[in-house]
């Protein structure tokens, strides 16, 4: 890499597997800081090699608990202070995305605020993986680099080889996103519909589509409890598909979700390494195939940090 600002990668403490794998494919070393953790839980980390001058990548995906948040932020302004360059925050996963909107009176637009916090702290720069709505890019006031988990997900899904594919969206919302892999791949689409009776939980569900005598792929940016996920399979299995897998770029997986995984009719969870998998001991993870995103992230750090262009590294 010829460049005047050298480039350095650094992870906080919920995402160092990636961000490992992330510095390996750019032939780079992760650079050395530190987490002094208070007796009250109060933290703050530190960089250990000087930082002056450089463009600065902090890799840290932003799944709960608050903290990886707040240290992604901390980081941000320890950068900033110790006169980096430029500082870009790479989330795979952007957390609180589900509040993009006012969906009901009196609730908060937590994606917003969170790009407006990433402003305060200095970022100049966001690169993050499959957002859950498209439109969160406009909640920024500097660039955002869209990374598409689709350019890693198709070549694994014509690696199966599998006839009389259908593509399915496990809801409405999902539409979108399931109709441009239908429209690659040049298959079926079906769109599941179901009727929520409280967040995380649903009412019922139908599907709007040819079924029977299918390979079907439920497309999805996130599971989460993998309610919505198992009850479309089960659904689609009982009229008479053939077998029904998913794929959900990153992988939540929280209160019952691997229990439901394992006694779902799912053949297959397929999902990337934006978040780590934390499963329970002795919980059953044998149907989740984990694909890694680490090079096509480090790609896109290249491309952005040699000023290339990047759209020729997304599929859609």
């Amino acid at each position: 890499m010829d460049h005047t600002h050298t480039i350095k990668i650094f992870s906080c403490r919920g995402s160092r597997p990636i961000a490992e794998k992330i510095a390996q494919s750019l032939k780079l070393e992760l650079g050395k800081s530190e987490v002094t953790v208070f007796s009250d839980g109060e933290f703050q980390p530190a960089f250990n090699e000087s930082v002056r001058g450089a463009t600065v990548f902090i890799v840290q995906s932003t799944y709960p608990p608050v903290e990886n948040l707040f240290e992604l932020l901390l980081m941000i302004d320890a950068a900033k202070r110790a006169s980096a360059y430029k500082v870009i925050a790479v989330m795979p996963y952007f957390g609180w995305a589900r509040q993009d909107r006012k969906d009901r009176p009196r609730v908060s637009i937590g994606a917003k605020m969170v790009a407006n916090m990433l402003g305060a702290a200095g970022c100049d720069r966001v690169m993050t993986v499959d957002l859950h709505a498209d439109q969160i890019q406009g909640f920024f006031d500097f660039p955002v680099d869209h990374i598409y988990a689709s350019s890693i997900f198709l070549p694994y899904l014509r690696s199966l080889n599998m006839e009389n594919i259908s593509i399915a969206a496990p809801d409405m919302g999902g539409a979108k996103r399931a109709n441009a892999y239908s429209r690659i791949l040049g298959c079926p689409l079906i769109v599941c519909h179901k009727s929520r009776e409280r967040a995380n939980v649903v009412g019922s569900m139908t599907a709007i589509g040819e079924v029977e005598g299918r390979n079907i792929i439920i497309i999805d940016d996130m599971v989460d409890t993998a309610g919505t996920l198992t009850k479309a399979a089960n659904m689609l299995m009982e009229k008479g598909a053939l077998s029904v897998r998913a794929l959900a770029t990153h992988a939540v997986l929280s209160g019952a979700a691997y229990e439901n995984i394992a006694n779902s009719q799912l053949a297959e969870l397929i999902v990337t390494d934006t978040i780590p998998l934390r499963p329970a001991p002795g919980a059953d993870t044998s149907k989740i195939k984990v694909i890694s995103i680490a090079e096509l992230i480090g790609d896109v750090i290249d491309k952005v940090y040699n000023y290339k262009s990047i759209t020729p590294t997304f599929v859609f």
